[in-house]
């Protein structure tokens, strides 16, 4: 027996699910709550240096307290994008929304390294899966043909979140000290989750047969998710890519403040003015990359692979160019650098929005955010939590600067990764447009037999 269409189950995928209406209410509770999440989760970047002076930390202690969060966000967003799939995509995003707030508030009562590294722990655990989940249901709620641009928009709050945070935390600790920062940006999540309630979920999509026993269990989850990236070249390709780049993206956001605290000789609370303005460009970036990829695959879609790989290479050159030229540690005598710097924020950005389209793009409706926490695992443990961690302790060895002239090479792996998932990404797109039937799941090319 034939089961629904996706046109019976969540509407048309050229119109609006509920309405112009419910879709950007929607759209901006969810938006707003990602920009929570990332000030959380970037407040203690520009707590470094006090975190150094007060408990003498080591750069790689730094950096795995930035770590830790994308590490537990990786092992549980699996999980929590399966519940969320079969059960309540809302409700699940009050949960997490509620949890992460508690866990910042918790921060400011810690005494020692272990007690806050356990603390951002529980941010990372609360924070698992919101992503996936929350462009999932963006993308169901507005049609097809905006998704990219949405989705670029979406992941760009992080930015903005990032921007907040980093400032926040400088201005706050320098007035109130840097415990007090956890409170003040703690609170608003909690806000925010209760208001969410009100926004409108999706009908849970029926599911194949094989496709339901795949996805019962964590587990068989992560089994069918195993087969499906060895089988799906796009999903594969696509997962590397985006994690790659956001090594970079990652490492620059998280070092900046102490970069320019020690090399440039600023203050605290300046230096993480300053780096804020670097991560606006990288929102700002990001929303305009995300369009010029949408229009660049309009006549044909592998171009957009094309387009990211090469915005990847630009990226690299122009941050290697910023951090490397000779002389840069002069304080506030190479200001072209520090243009560079600031261009090199804006276009370092530029897969975050297409990577969670383009795997949208490939995957089965009544599974996006698990899908989509696929692409999430890849971008918080290989992209994320190693960015900062890789780079303090690259910094304990070689110095900040040339740590941050050496990171950028990860895009280069990304360009690479990207044209590869070209050669797959139109035929996995046609696949997944097919209607599913009882005898046949919708999956990456490649990957029907794998969730068997």
């Amino acid at each position: 027996m034939t089961l629904p269409t996706l046109d019976a189950k969540l509407g048309s995928p050229d119109s609006y699910l509920f309405g112009p209406g419910p879709a950007w209410f929607a759209f901006a509770m969810t938006l707003g709550l990602m920009m929570v999440d990332y000030i959380d989760r970037q407040v203690i970047v520009s707590l470094f240096p006090y975190l150094k002076a007060d408990w003498g930390l080591s750069d790689k202690q730094l950096g795995a307290l930035v770590s830790v969060v994308s590490v537990t966000v990786a092992l549980g967003a699996l999980p929590v994008a399966l519940f969320a799939d079969r059960a309540s995509r809302v409700k699940s995003i009050v949960v997490m929304a509620t949890l992460w707030s508690l866990a910042t508030i918790s921060c400011m009562f810690t005494r020692t390294y272990s007690q806050l590294l356990t603390a951002r722990a529980f941010v990372g655990l609360g924070e698992a899966g919101y992503g996936s989940v929350g462009a999932a249901l963006i993308a169901s709620h507005f049609p097809s043909r905006m998704r990219g641009a949405l989705l670029a928009g979406f992941f760009a709050s992080a930015s903005v979140g990032s921007v907040l945070g980093v400032v926040l935390g400088g201005v706050i600790a320098a007035k109130w000290g840097w415990k007090a920062a956890f409170g003040v940006v703690g609170f608003p999540g909690l806000v925010l989750a209760l208001l969410y309630l009100m926004v409108r979920d999706y009908k849970t999509v029926e599911l194949t047969p094989r496709l339901d026993r795949a996805t019962r269990t964590t587990r068989d989850a992560a089994r069918a998710v195993v087969r499906a990236l060895v089988r799906s070249r796009t999903m594969l390709w696509v997962c590397v890519g985006g994690a790659a780049q956001l090594v970079v993206v990652s490492a620059i956001w998280s070092w900046l403040p102490s970069f320019l605290n020690r090399v440039h000789g600023l203050a605290p609370d300046q230096a993480a003015v300053r780096a804020a303005l670097v991560v606006l460009c990288g929102a700002i970036g990001s929303v305009v990359w995300g369009a010029v990829v949408d229009r660049a695959g309009r006549k044909r879609p592998r171009a957009k692979l094309y387009t990211m790989s090469l915005l990847c290479i630009v990226s690299l050159l122009v941050l290697v160019a910023a951090f490397g030229a000779p002389g840069f540690g002069m304080a506030m005598q190479a200001q072209g650098q520090w243009l560079l710097i600031a261009a090199g924020g804006f276009m370092m950005t530029c897969t975050v929005g297409p990577v969670s389209a383009v795997v949208i793009d490939v995957i089965h409706p009544g599974i996006r955010a698990t899908g989509a926490s696929v692409l999430a695992l890849f971008q918080n443990l290989f992209g994320l939590a190693a960015g900062p961690f890789i780079a303090g302790a690259l910094s304990d060895v070689w110095g900040l600067a040339t740590t941050l002239t050496v990171m950028p090479a990860f895009g280069a792996l990304a360009a690479l990764a990207f044209m590869v998932a070209s050669r797959s990404y139109e035929a996995d797109l046609q696949r997944a447009a097919e209607p599913p039937t009882d005898g046949q799941d919708v999956t990456p090319h490649g990957a029907r037999k794998a969730l068997t």
